[in-house]
This record gives C-alpha cells, sequence and structure tokens, in this order.
C-alpha cells in the first residue's frame, strides 16, 4: 500500500482506499531491483532554476557532472508558474548533449553521508504500469561519491494552524498553481486565498485568469505592498490584517471564516469550494543538515536557512533562502562555476534567462491563528497532530522539539516533516514562550523520502541475499545420502543414513568407527585467515588471551579470542608457517566476524601494525581424519611423510604429498583421538577424498558428518563456541583458566578477569550431567534446580543444558550445562525438568571419555 501522492500517474493506474492499515503482499515481488556505483565532480541535487544554472555552469568543462532531480521532467518551481520553459528546454538540450554529463530523472537523493557519499533511488518503470519491460529495473540505488555537491533543492510551502483546517478544499497556494500550468487543472471555482507572504498573489491572480472566482485574498500583514495593489486592480478584494479562523463543510469545503488577525469581532463568511493556504517557505535544508551542516534561523524570512557546513558542499536557490528566480539563478551558476573551478577546470558563464524584477514586502511569521472553540488545528496533517495535541505535550513537561516530536508523533508520517517540521516547531515555541531560533528543528536522518526495502536490497534477494556455501566435496556427499545442516551459510553433512537408520543409530555408527577404527570427515569450511606482516605476532598475541609469538615454525597452538568484557568470542587453532606469516582458523559461523574484528583493531586501534589479514577459508579443502587406524591410512598415502609420535608429535605440521597430492598435514584432534587434518586445493579435494576413502577401506572407514563431531568432542569436554557459550562466559568457566596467559603484559580483555564479577564463586561453569536413567535423552536448553521438588515461583535456576547426546563410547547419554558453581558441584545430584517430571542427575567431570588423553597418540 503507497499513499496515493508517491504515486505517479500512468495509464491504467487503479488506485482504492483502505482504511486502518494496509497489508503485505502474500506474493514475492517479481519486479527487478538493481544498484549502481557512480563517482562525479560535481553532484547538483534538483534541476530547478538553480540547479540548471549549476549543471549549465559546469557542463562543457571536462569536469564529470550529475544532476539528479525526483521529477519526470527538469524546470522545478518553473513547472508550476509556467515562466521560462523555453529555457528549460534549452538548458536541458545542452546538458543532453554534452557526454560528461549524466541527468538522472525520477531520482531522489535521499541520503547525504561523510567523504560527501550520497545515496539516491531513481524511479525507472514505476510509472509505466504494467508496460514497464521485464528485463528493465523498477528501481535502481545509486551510491554517488561526488567531489562536490550543489543542493539546490528548494523549497516547500508551509501551512498554517487554524481552525477546521483539514476539510478537503483546503490546499496550498503554490499546489493549486501548479495544478494549473502543468496539468491544466483548477481544484476549485470559487475561492479564497490565506497568506503572510507575497507567493500567494501570483497563484491567485493566474487562477482568476483561469477563470477562478477569487472571493479575496486575506493576507495577515497590515501592509502587503504592492503586490495587493496588483491584486485588487484585477478586482481582487484584499483583506490585509486578516486571517482565516475557520471553515464550514461537509464532504468537502463550502465556507470560510475570515476575521481581524487576533481578534474575534469583526467576522466574515465566503462561500468557496477551494481555500490556497501559503504560511511561508521552508528551505529543503535535509540533505546539508545530513551532511553535518548547520541551519540558522533567518528573522527576515521566518524560517530555517543553512549555515556552515564541514563538507564540500554549496547550497544555492530557495534551498538558501533565495526565493526571486533572478537571485536564485545566479547562485546556481556560481555554485556550479566555483565547484568545477576549485578541481582545475573552466566553468563557461551559461545564458540565463531574463527575470523581471518583482516587489517585495518581507513575510509575516505566522504558525497558529486563534480560531473557535474546540475547532481542531492540524499541525501534521498525516499524523493529525493538533495545536491542543502539542500543548498536552508541553504542558507534561517537554521542552525540546526532539520530545514533542516523539510524544505526539508529529513529523513522523512518510513525509518525515517535509509538511509540518517547522510549523510543528513554532507552534511549541508559542506555546513555550520561546523564540523559534532558540528552540530550533528535529533532526534530519535519511532516508529524505521513503524507500522500498526491494529497492534498499537491490539483488541481494534469495541465495544473492544469503548464499549457499558448499565445499568442493559436496556433490560427493550428496551421491553418498548425506543429510545437511545450516552452519552459517554452509551446507555441511549432518550424518549419512544408511538404508533402514534412523539419525540416532546413523550417529552411534558413526561414532564407533571414529573410536575403533577410522573415520573422516569434510572440515573445509572452518575458518582461514592468513595473517602475515613482521608484528603479526604482536598481533595475534593482543588478539588471543595466551602467547602466539613465541610458537615455533612448523608448530601448531590452541588459542582463545574474548571480546572487552573478557568473554569468550571465539576459538581456533594458530599455525606458523614462517617467521612473519600464521594460518589461524576460526569456527565456521564466525570466520567473517573474526577477520572483521581484527580488520576493526588493525585499522582503528592499532594502526601502526605492519600486519595484513586475508580470508582464504575457500582457497583450501581439508579432511580430518580421525580414528586409532588413521596412522596407517596416511602412512600408505604418504610413504613420503613420517608418521611416528616422535617425527610426527601432536599440535605440528608437515608439508607431504598425499595420494600424489601437495598438502599440509596438520597433527590436530578435535575428538580426542588420533587424528590429522589434510589440506590441499580444493581442485584436488575429490581425488584426496576417494584416495583415503579406497586406503581405508580394508579398515572399514567410515565418513561422518558434524553430529558425530560434536558427539565425540562433547565426550572430552570440549565447548562449542556459541552452544556451549552464550556470550557470558569466560575461559576460566569453562575450565580453561590455562589457556589464559600470566605472562603477558596485555591482551583483548585481561583487565575485566580482575573485575569482581568474573571473580565470582558462583559463576556458571561447564561441567557434564550424567542421567541417572542412563537411557533418559536431556533436551537442550533444559534448566536445572537444586530440589526434587519445585518451590513456589519464582524458581531458583542453577543453569541449562548446552548439549546433549547419546554415546556409543560410554554407552549412555549424557550432556555439558553450564551450572553455578559448577566444578564445586561434581558429585552432586540436580534436578532437570523433562516434560512433567523432575528426573535426577549427576554432575561430573566435562571429560568423560579418555580423561588421560591416552589415546591421542594411538
Amino acid at each position: 500500500m503507497l499513499p496515493a501522492p508517491a504515486v505517479e500517474l500512468y495509464d491504467g493506474l487503479v488506485a482504492s482506499s483502505l482504511p486502518g492499515q494496509g497489508r503485505l503482499a502474500t506474493e514475492p515481488d517479481p519486479a527487478r531491483y538493481d544498484a549502481l556505483h557512480a563517482h562525479c565532480d560535481l553532484l547538483v541535487v534538483g534541476a530547478g532554476p538553480a540547479g540548471l544554472a549549476a549543471a549549465a555552469a559546469a557542463a562543457d568543462s571536462g569536469a564529470r557532472v550529475i544532476l539528479a532531480d525526483d521529477q519526470p521532467e527538469a524546470g522545478g518551481s518553473l513547472l508550476g508558474t509556467g515562466e521560462h520553459l523555453d529555457w528549460v528546454a534549452e538548458t536541458r538540450a545542452r546538458l543532453d548533449r554534452d557526454p560528461e554529463v549524466r541527468v538522472l530523472r525520477r531520482t531522489t537523493v535521499f541520503g547525504y553521508y561523510d567523504d560527501n557519499h550520497l545515496l539516491a533511488v531513481e524511479r525507472r518503470t514505476n510509472h509505466l504500469g504494467a508496460d514497464a519491460p521485464q528485463n528493465v529495473a523498477r528501481e535502481r540505488v545509486w551510491r554517488i561519491r561526488a567531489r562536490r555537491v550543489v543542493l539546490a533543492t528548494g523549497a516547500h510551502e508551509r501551512s498554517l494552524a487554524f481552525g477546521d483546517n483539514d476539510r478537503p478544499g483546503v490546499m496550498l497556494a503554490s499546489s493549486a498553481r501548479t495544478y494549473l500550468h502543468r496539468y491544466a487543472v483548477v481544484p476549485g471555482r470559487h475561492a479564497v486565498v490565506f497568506t503572510t507572504n507575497d507567493s500567494a498573489y501570483p497563484a491567485a491572480l493566474d487562477l482568476a485568469a483561469a477563470g477562478v472566482g477569487i472571493a479575496a485574498i486575506v493576507d495577515t500583514r497590515p501592509e502587503p505592498g504592492e503586490w495587493a495593489e496588483r491584486a485588487r486592480a484585477a478586482g481582487i478584494q484584499v483583506l490585509a490584517g486578516h486571517a482565516v479562523t475557520g471553515t464550514e463543510g461537509n464532504e468537502r469545503l463550502t465556507a470560510v471564516t475570515v476575521a481581524p488577525f487576533g481578534e474575534s469581532a469583526g467576522q466574515h463568511q465566503f462561500a468557496v469550494d477551494l481555500l490556497l493556504v501559503s504560511g511561508g517557505w521552508n528551505p529543503v535544508a535535509h540533505l546539508f543538515s545530513q551532511s553535518g551542516g548547520t541551519l540558522r534561523h533567518d528573522d527576515t524570512l521566518g524560517t530555517f536557512v543553512p549555515d556552515s557546513g564541514r563538507q564540500a558542499v554549496e547550497v544555492a536557490g530557495s534551498a538558501n533562502g533565495a526565493f526571486d528566480l533572478a537571485t536564485a539563478l545566479a547562485q546556481g551558476a556560481a555554485a556550479g562555476a566555483r565547484a568545477v573551478e576549485a578541481q582545475g577546470y573552466t566553468a563557461r558563464t551559461p545564458v540565463l534567462p531574463a527575470v523581471t524584477a518583482q516587489p517585495y514586502t518581507p513575510p509575516m511569521q505566522v504558525f497558529t491563528v486563534p480560531g473557535a472553540s474546540g475547532a481542531p488545528r492540524f499541525v501534521d496533517l498525516q499524523r493529525d497532530v493538533t495545536v491542543d495535541d502539542l500543548a498536552r505535550a508541553t504542558g507534561a513537561g517537554l521542552r525540546s522539539v526532539e520530545h514533542t516530536k516523539r510524544y505526539t508523533t508529529a513529523g513522523t508520517g512518510g513525509d518525515q516533516g517535509r509538511t509540518a517540521g517547522v510549523l510543528a516547531s513554532g507552534v511549541v515555541a508559542e506555546l513555550l514562550g520561546v523564540d523559534v531560533s532558540a528552540l530550533g528543528l528535529p533532526t534530519f536522518r535519511p532516508p529524505y523520502t521513503p524507500v522500498s526495502f526491494a529497492a534498499l536490497a537491490g539483488r541481494h534477494r534469495g541465495v544473492l541475499s544469503d548464499p549457499i556455501r558448499t565445499t568442493a566435496l559436496h556433490e560427493w556427499h550428496v551421491e553418498h545420502g548425506a543429510l545437511f545442516e545450516n552452519v552459517g551459510q554452509w551446507k555441511r553433512p549432518w550424518y549419512y543414513p544408511r538404508d533402514g537408520e534412523d539419525m540416532q543409530s546413523a550417529v552411534l555408527r558413526e561414532c564407533r568407527a571414529a573410536r575403533e577404527n577410522v573415520a573422516f570427515m569434510d572440515a573445509s569450511t572452518l575458518g582461514k585467515i592468513d595473517v602475515q606482516g613482521p608484528d603479526a605476532g604482536v598481533f595475534l598475541d593482543r588478539l588471543y588471551t595466551n602467547m602466539m609469538s613465541t610458537l615455533k615454525v612448523g608448530m601448531i597452538r590452541y588459542g582463545v579470542m574474548c571480546r572487552l568484557d573478557g568473554m569468550v568470542f571465539d576459538d581456533g587453532t594458530v599455525i606458523r608457517l614462517a617467521p612473519d606469516r600464521f594460518l589461524v582458523t576460526t569456527t565456521t559461523g564466525n570466520a567473517a566476524t573474526v577477520l572483521d574484528w581484527m580488520e576493526e583493531w588493525l585499522q582503528t586501534e592499532w594502526p601502526e601494525l605492519k600486519v595484513h589479514c586475508t580470508s582464504v577459508t575457500e582457497q583450501w579443502a581439508t579432511v580430518a581424519l580421525v580414528g586409532p587406524k588413521s596412522r596407517e591410512v596416511l602412512g600408505s598415502l604418504a610413504p613420503g611423510l613420517a608418521v611416528a609420535n616422535d617425527a610426527f608429535p601432536f599440535m605440528a605440521w608437515r608439508e607431504a604429498t598425499v595420494a600424489g597430492i601437495e598438502a599440509r598435514v596438520c597433527r590436530i584432534s578435535f575428538s580426542g583421538e588420533l587424528a590429522y587434518e589434510i589440506n590441499v586445493s580444493p581442485w584436488e579435494a575429490v581425488a584426496l577424498w576417494e584416495a583415503l576413502y579406497e586406503a581405508g577401506a580394508p579398515y572399514g572407514i567410515t565418513p561422518y558428518g558434524t553430529e558425530t563431531m560434536h558427539v565425540l568432542r562433547a565426550e572430552k569436554g570440549y565447548p562449542i563456541v556459541g552452544q556451549d557459550t552464550d556470550g557470558t562466559v569466560t575461559p576460566q568457566d569453562l575450565g580453561m583458566s590455562w589457556v589464559v596467559s600470566k605472562k603477558k603484559r596485555d591482551f583483548i580483555g585481561k583487565r575485566s578477569y580482575a573485575r569482581a564479577d568474573t571473580l565470582r564463586p558462583d559463576r556458571k561453569h561447564l561441567v557434564a550431567l550424567l542421567p541417572e536413567d542412563p537411557a533418559l535423552f536431556l533436551p537442550e536448553g533444559t534448566h536445572l534446580v537444586a530440589d526434587s521438588e519445585l518451590p513456589a515461583p519464582p524458581v531458583p535456576m542453577l543453569g541449562h543444558v548446552t548439549s546433549s547426546y547419546r554415546s556409543a563410547a560410554l554407552g549412555r547419554t549424557f550432556a555439558l550445562a553450564l551450572i553455578k558453581g559448577g566444578r564445586e558441584r561434581i558429585g552432586e545430584r540436580l534436578y532437570a525438568p523433562v516434560g512433567d517430571r523432575l528426573v535426577p542427575v549427576t554432575v561430573a567431570s566435562p571429560v568423560l571419555y579418555d580423561p588421560e588423553g591416552a589415546r591421542r597418540d594411538g
């Protein structure tokens, strides 16, 4: 659902009224959306008189110029006045001929960010309806980087808050003039014009010339000046020092009540069907404000205008408070010339139309008009916010327009305060008895106009938004019946069921193979980051809780990263490839996050370190070969590799040829068994896998998935970050005090370990749970309590189950849990609510299988 003013008319458009809230579409949007990056020397925003003059001054200079305007055709306010349209056409044709000028029609610049980075949305086919070609994007987001910017965004006419000002037939004076000149439509037959400034007089005269009966021009100024004399000469009554105090009518406007401004006596009533209002003009300073520019209140103009900026930007025309055409043109041409000349180009003097000087009388700043008691005076017509609503806000003690905006929702509609923002501030200022210049305006934030989520997403939808990543071995897994689970964006084999097997029996079979014979797993998805540079060791020492700079080339060390608060962030291994080069592995789902973490510290906190980090996750395929028979299998395929324990110790790596393939072989175990991780090029992954499958056949080699991996690691008490941790867990809570260096001067999170909270004896510790019924499976997330009977709420919880499995090696079920003071509770009985009963469990050491670590070396 879109509001009618947000839709450009086209043949065949069908509009319907929806009461209340709209409904989201039930079908996917079939349209295409895309995005483009553009660089230019000058971006001109707005193709009104000032914007066209700026672009014309920069054209033919050799500078790259982009002119963006939200309308279907150039001209801006001139389209609404019908003036100098021949100059508009000639200037537009000249710009079209310049190969360095790009004109973007139907394009709204909606965001202005640092370093002159602006975002715009181009509506390419919205106006074509059913005739829109399917191969053209409906909308396109432009990401523009400009050396210089000229904002010629124009001004918005301001309404006034008077009684019953929301009736159909009440509209802005400039809108009626635009209907007349641009669309040859008169919005009424009998009108009253209510104004505080000169701009409504030309509108009244144009409408009168078109046959609209102007009953009166009601001007709050006691002495309106020469424009009033012109109106009287045209036979139009001018009521100086008067104001509209109310309206009448049911389905539409039928009458207007006028009285001397500020008085209740001497009322006049006019039978009309149209009331045109002009309360002044507000420069469109939203983008300037977004750029970091400040605004000041111009007491003469009665509005806020741009003041000082902090980026390479100029404001020209009515956006800069120049409301007369001649000044707007001159400002635009000068701003365009200065922008290109500042970059070494030579600007040419553009041809500007001859503009006849017009009389001028300063406007009168008016925000509210007293009216009949009980008649609503609307400030924000989109949100139905009235003067009384704002009075309630100030009566509640609110003194800031930011607060009254949120209290009443004034300025939060689809126009984001463009029509009501200044008026609301003026009303609040009157209610508080302060000057509006001191009160100011709410903060202007992007987007300037609503932008569809589809446009922002562009082509990043479906698999392009959240791509499915697969390893080089994926097709083999599919062919051999693997079921998959999503880990981050990766499709990882979950388990490999054989005919007649369910998940439980398949996983138990895979676990037995890994514990008793040999099994292998596709571990390619582990994050891999190549860290190089003379300061690489220093950098890793600061990131990890333990020392990495002392690691010898050819060796591997397990490490833990923590956040500033000392909580575990990620874990993995660090392989030293050379004195200035390391390979860091991360958890699968955290690979991108860890790389971002590294870059953040390098770029913002330690820019002096000479280090480069590169993701190489997809440059290596990794196969984990696990089990007592893994040494035999590897030795048969790598005869040149000494695989004995003394020659190839735990946490070492070797370059080797495996099955005729150049490989990096690491002695790493995430299962507690003798194990190797074999890393090869992804192009060689299938050949390596099939060679291992063939060489391991005599030993019953079995592929296993992530579920078996979890069982094997949990039997050894190895935690999974993100499953056995939740952002509130320290390495000490995991029973890993040994991984926190006491020698290092500092590392990320170190100081947090001295905080009272991290030293509490009742912190949750990672422990194992053994249900008294060895066949009972504890659901993950189950809470633990101390008593066999639940007390009255609130029930004190001791912790919760983080991982739960059935173990072939243990012959029973078991779980890992985070429990308050868990290490001091080992041997205690706790209770877990499962279904409608409390089941007893025993707290145990998290290392349930091979606590001596004898199986690691085979």
